[in-house]
């Protein structure tokens, strides 16, 4: 159920007074791929800068208390966005009431129609083939994972929902309907029934504070502020949203050409900076501001688990033991990065949520051993494993990888026998080739590995589990990884599922699944002119490459015209 918030009075009072006007450019590392929740959530998509969630972040929460910088939102933390509220009538069944007087943005063919709860039913219907004419749940395979025990969506009048689950876990239903899916914004369905999808971007209509004007692939996005948008701002309820007129993405791939726009002025805010690049922009330009984030996954190399010589775990210790750590951390991320190996929950969670996950300063240390720098006992190990002279294979990774950092890694196999060949993929290609063909054979890397989780724990379970779209990239087939989940979804207790999770962290830990790099530090960069905030984004992936609540954040976000005029801007 959505609460009632305990805030400390008015702290935003610091942030100063909201202006209208003014336009936001923000940089887009990836090309915009998406404008359908329907089709592949793991491309790059901006589709929640129009669309809306029946949920958002707590506008008036004082980050001190929660920052929302895990994609995991506890319950407390929770508020309505186009829900006003919600509420459990059996563990299985969720009650979800709509805002009255949201409407569509005045773009045919819904004309500024009233927002309803019928349309919340076609978007599930839809996106699981629950029915109304759909039978086949989408292609996004985790989209359909998340909410495969949800049996029925029903409006029993305008403005009330009820949501029918085959098991009766509030955790998991709170988990997933108001959870970390971008496949949770609503499209509009009179869109849907002319057009038959919204992939183009001329079709993109939602409740959101901004429209989609207009879309140059590779190149940019603009997004205008909607004049009849229905939100207030929290803090100040007197205040219209949104305040910005207008949201530029600006394509840039390269970093480096993004760094350099960055300190010009020609672009307000990018994410996904290194700490290394941070470092050098805190020495040529102090007035830009940093919000450092961990990354939600740890670096990680992912092997199949499924084919040898990956199947022997002696073959997947030695490639950990392989790798130094403390020196990466110290080297490559010049001390800015704890020297950890991470499991399945992230560090992170373990700092701002006391009592989740399996920090390493809780592992045993014959665990600590097996993680420790030990190109000896790796050598031993590979030929325990029968392979005395080490072996060739390759790994498959996203074009954003950290190219120098797996050739870091590719230099230190090298030194155990181990000849890995670094292949390279378009984000599309490595999406369709690796984690929904799963046609790559030996190992994959992507920035979102299979470690160090900041997602909601029962989602951290799932991933584990035999058939999972996380799990494509390992092809795991444990029966205790899958025991986990299933002991988990009988558990309704949270410190229950608390342990569960701890248990799991262990086991992973102790299995080797994953090659454990370390937890990277992400930076965003601001110019001082944007205001409204106060260390929170709206998500561990940034406001450039694809939040969740983009139109939330943005919506509430200003420019103050003085401070940039100041600056000769």
């Amino acid at each position: 159920m959505e609460r009632k918030t305990p805030t400390v009075s008015n702290w935003w009072k610091k942030l100063g007074k909201p202006q209208y006007g003014g336009e936001l450019n923000i940089r887009a590392s990836r090309n915009i791929v998406n404008f359908d929740p329907y089709y592949h959530e793991s491309l790059t998509t901006i589709q929640t800068a129009w669309m809306e969630k029946l949920h958002a972040d707590d506008w008036t929460l004082n980050p001190a208390v929660f920052g929302y910088k895990t994609c995991w939102r506890p319950s407390q933390f929770i508020k309505g966005q186009l829900a006003k509220s919600w509420e459990f009538s059996d563990p299985s069944t969720c009650i979800v009431h709509l805002r009255k007087g949201i409407h569509w943005q005045d773009i045919p063919p819904a004309h500024g129609r009233e927002f309803v709860a019928d349309d919340v039913v076609f978007h599930f219907n839809r996106l699981y083939g629950l029915g109304g004419g759909f039978t086949h749940p989408a292609p996004e395979p985790f989209t359909v994972l998340m909410f495969k025990d949800l049996i029925s969506v029903t409006a029993t009048d305008r403005y009330t929902l009820v949501f029918k689950w085959k098991t009766p876990n509030p955790e998991l239903i709170t988990e997933t309907l108001f959870g970390i899916s971008l496949a949770l914004s609503l499209e509009n369905p009179d869109a849907v029934k002319l057009w038959g999808d919204v992939s183009d971007w001329h079709h993109a209509i939602g409740t959101g504070p901004f429209i989609l004007k207009d879309f140059v692939p590779d190149t940019s996005a603009t997004l205008t502020k909607n004049l009849n948008y229905w939100g207030y701002d929290e803090r100040h309820p007197q205040n219209k949203l949104p305040y910005i007129e207008t949201i530029k993405y600006l394509i840039i791939p390269d970093s480096g050409a993004a760094l350099t726009a960055m300190r010009s002025g020609k672009i307000d805010v990018m994410d996904a900076v290194t700490p290394v690049q941070a470092e050098a922009m805190r020495k040529t330009n102090p007035e830009i501001l940093q919000y450092l984030t961990p990354l939600p996954p740890t670096v990680s190399i992912c092997p199949r688990i499924d084919k040898p010589p990956f199947n022997d775990i002696n073959v997947r210790r030695a490639m950990q033991q392989a790798i130094d750590l403390p020196t990466i951390a110290k080297d490559y991320y010049h001390g800015l990065v704890e020297p950890y190996p991470d499991t399945l929950t992230s560090r992170y969670i373990s700092w701002s949520m006391k009592g989740w996950g399996f920090p390493y300063e809780e592992w045993p240390q014959g665990l600590k051993d097996e993680y420790a720098y030990n190109p000896t006992m790796a050598k031993r190990l590979l030929a325990d494993a029968g392979y005395p002279n080490g072996f060739k294979t390759n790994i498959v990774v996203a074009a954003d990888a950290e190219m120098n950092l797996l050739q870091i890694v590719k230099s230190y196999f090298a030194q155990i026998g181990i000849e890995m060949e670094i292949r390279q993929m378009e984000a599309a290609e490595f999406v369709s080739f690796v984690q929904i063909n799963h046609q790559h054979d030996q190992l994959s890397h992507t920035p979102a590995g299979a470690l160090g989780h900041t997602a909601p724990p029962l989602l951290q379970l799932m991933w584990l589990r035999k058939g999972s779209p996380k799990n494509q990239m390992q092809m795991i087939d444990d029966p205790v990884c899958d025991g986990f989940y299933a002991k988990a979804m009988s558990c309704t207790d949270i410190d229950g599922i608390r342990q569960i999770l701890r248990e799991a962290n262990e086991y992973v830990a102790r299995q080797h699944f994953s090659i454990s790099l370390l937890q990277a530090m992400s930076y965003s960069l601001c110019q001082p002119w944007l205001k409204g905030f106060d260390a929170q984004f709206g998500s561990t992936w940034g406001v450039a490459t694809g939040p969740l609540m983009l139109s939330h954040y943005l919506g509430r976000f200003w420019i103050d015209q003085s401070v940039k005029k100041s600056m000769g801007h």
